[in-house]
């Protein structure tokens, strides 16, 4: 894909896209543009270069850049070799307006196991840094902690179900965006009840890529990634009863750490199934576990976040 390309598919969402029940664009070509979105132009060897879709806010999204950044590790990995964790670190906020140039410093390459470093940069200075680790498939012991019983996907309202008018203007950043991962809240999200007040330090949603992806399963492994930094937070603010745009609540992702268990495709269902065991210092530490829906352990996520309650 052309620089040209690549810009005009993130650009904008053509009039053909379907439209969820509050209005915003949803379903495959959304989709598309977040695999356009992850497509990286290659400009120079272990070099390459990111854009931002047009619907950005005033920082970069970062599940965005995770999944970027993995992208560039992943272009310098002998396909065999499958990602199995990433340790990340977001350094500045990102500016939507400009590219992100990605640059791959290939670490190790053994028999094994391949180690990649990336740093995301953006006017001359570091917004983002990522360590990843590939392996060779290996068998070995197994055992995994069993999902949760919850409702099914589909007998859960989807996201614009949920969105009633007064929501969309009072949280217009958040839902009035284009949606390429479908999302079924298990608890119910805080921007939908005020009245319920602090809750289980805990948030459950089911979530998929809204449409059919590619076979490469690197690109899953990135999609997963990209929608990995959606929700969770939420978990430590479900515990304090406050929430995003409606309280004084500053925020935004320090670190974020990913385990690939086992095979899976983004564009099937997953429970993200997300805790908070501690909160402190102006900063919350959130888990998450992913579960395919016949219950096998996916990944595992664990994220610190800046969280500040303004006076």
């Amino acid at each position: 894909m052309t620089e040209a390309a690549r810009i005009a598919a993130t650009a904008g969402i053509s009039v053909e896209a379907p439209r969820a029940a509050d209005g915003v664009p949803h379903g495959q070509p959304v989709l598309d543009r977040l695999v356009a979105l992850l497509d990286l132009e290659k400009i120079e060897e272990d070099i390459f270069r990111g854009v931002s879709p047009k619907q950005s806010s005033l920082r970069v999204f970062g599940g965005q850049v995770a999944g970027q950044a993995l992208v560039a590790a992943g272009r310098t990995v002998p396909p065999e070799r499958g990602v199995h964790s990433l340790h990340a670190y977001f350094i500045r906020p990102g500016d939507p307006s400009v590219p992100i140039v990605y640059e791959v410093d290939r670490i190790r390459d053994g028999r094994s196991f391949t180690t990649r470093r990336v740093v995301a940069v953006q006017h001359g200075k570091p917004i983002f840094a990522l360590s990843a680790s590939f392996q060779l498939v290996e068998a070995g012991v197994e055992h995994a902690e069993e999902m949760p019983v919850v409702p099914a996907p589909e007998d859960l309202p989807t996201q614009g179900e949920l969105v009633t008018e007064e929501l969309k203007a009072k949280f217009a950043n958040i839902t009035t965006r284009p949606r390429p991962i479908d999302v079924r809240y298990v608890t119910e999200p805080a921007w939908v009840s005020r009245e319920t007040g602090p809750r289980d330090a805990r948030n459950q949603v089911w979530m998929r890529a809204d449409g059919k992806l590619p076979d490469d399963p690197l690109l899953h492994v990135c999609v997963l990634a990209y929608a990995s930094d959606m929700t969770l937070l939420d978990s430590i603010l479900a515990r304090h009863g406050v929430y995003w745009g409606t309280d004084n609540v500053l925020g935004a992702s320090l670190d974020h750490a990913m385990w690939f268990h086992r095979p899976f495709r983004a564009d099937e269902w997953v429970l993200y199934d997300c805790a908070s065991p501690s909160a402190s210092g102006g900063r919350g530490l959130a888990t998450g576990r992913f579960f395919t829906q016949d219950g096998t352990l996916v990944a595992t996520v664990v994220q610190e976040g800046l969280l500040r309650i303004l006076d």
